[in-house]
């Protein structure tokens, strides 16, 4: 019923810039909050990013500075702008969502969503 689709990954040379687009659809009501996560090849899942629905933001200390994470609430998409890319930022991203779906009050429910992934390679 509902997804998110990410776009914009790719392989960037270091100190080069990537945008990544992640669009929800579905039978949405609402969004909470919003984010990105990565995970790099034999390593755990970690936050990189998180935005409310009110605009708040918070970021991971390893790109505080770096990357800036936004949201249109009326296109219900997430964005994350990665500037001055490092090997080290190399991983997969995820998209992530709390989203409140159903058309109907008495069919709608509040669940966690995880978008398909996309690459991310910063080559040095």
């Amino acid at each position: 019923q509902v997804q998110l689709v990410e776009s914009g990954g790719g392989l960037v040379q270091t100190g080069g810039s990537l945008r990544l687009s992640c669009a929800a659809s579905g039978s949405i009501f609402s969004i909470n909050a919003m984010g990105w996560y990565r995970q790099a090849p034999g390593k755990k899942r970690e936050l990189v990013a998180t935005i409310t629905s009110g605009g708040s933001t918070n970021y991971a200390d390893s790109v505080k500075g770096r990357f800036t994470i936004s949201r249109d609430n009326a296109k219900n998409t997430v964005y994350l702008q990665m500037n001055s890319l490092k090997p080290e930022d190399t991983a997969v991203y995820y998209c992530n969502a709390d989203i409140v779906s159903g058309k109907y009050y008495w069919s709608r429910s509040r669940d966690d969503y995880w978008g398909q992934g996309t690459q991310v390679t910063v080559s040095s």
